[in-house]
C-alpha cells in the first residue's frame, strides 16, 4: 500500500472516529488528557498496521477494540498505579476548560451519566460502547473479544444496576 492511500485512509479515520474515541477513551479512563494520548496511540497503531488489516471487521470496530486494549493497558502500566498512589496522598485540580473538556463534562453532569460512571468497569464499558458509541452486540464482542453471550450478560446487568440506583436514588457501593 502506497504511503499516499495510508495518509488518506488514516485521515478519513481521524474524522470519523475520532470524537467517538475520544469520547470512549475518556469514559474508561476518566482522564482528558490521558485519553488524547490513548487516542493518538490508537491512531498511530492503526497507521502502522494497515498492511495487517484484513477488514474482517469494519474500521470503526478495528478501533474501537484498539481503544479499549489501550485502555486496558494504561491501567495495568506502572504510570497508572503511580498516579492512584499519589492521588492517595493528594489530588490537584488544574481547571482548564477546553471546548473538549466542556463537552465531555457536560455529558458527565447527568445523572444517568454518573449511575453509569460509577459501574465496574466491565458493565461500564459494555454500556458505553452499546448506548453511546452505538455498536452492535456482536461488534462488542470483537471489541472486547469475549462470547456474545457475556456481552449480553454484562450489558443486562449494567442495566439493572443503573435501573436500581437511579430508582432508588443512590450509589451502588
Amino acid at each position: 500500500m502506497e504511503k499516499q492511500e495510508r495518509d488518506r485512509l488514516l485521515l478519513t479515520a481521524m474524522d470519523s472516529y475520532g470524537d467517538y474515541l475520544m469520547r470512549l477513551t475518556y469514559a474508561i479512563v476518566k482522564d482528558e488528557k490521558k485519553a488524547e494520548d490513548i487516542v493518538q496511540e490508537v491512531f498511530i497503531r492503526y497507521y502502522l498496521n494497515l498492511e495487517k488489516f484484513e477488514g474482517r471487521s469494519s474500521v470503526r470496530t478495528y478501533l474501537y477494540r484498539i481503544a479499549v486494549n489501550e485502555c486496558h493497558n494504561y491501567f495495568k502500566s506502572w504510570t497508572y498505579r503511580k498516579i492512584e498512589i499519589s492521588n492517595l496522598f493528594g489530588h490537584l485540580l488544574i481547571n482548564k476548560d477546553t471546548p473538549e473538556k466542556e463537552i465531555l463534562q457536560n455529558e458527565s453532569d447527568s445523572d444517568l451519566m454518573k449511575m453509569i460512571e460509577r459501574l465496574p468497569l466491565k458493565y461500564r464499558e459494555v454500556i458505553w460502547l452499546h448506548y453511546y458509541s452505538e455498536l452492535s452486540i456482536v461488534e462488542i464482542s470483537n471489541v472486547l473479544d469475549c462470547p456474545v453471550n457475556t456481552v449480553k450478560t454484562r450489558l443486562a446487568r449494567g442495566r439493572k444496576l443503573t435501573r436500581i440506583a437511579f430508582e432508588e436514588g443512590n450509589d451502588y457501593a
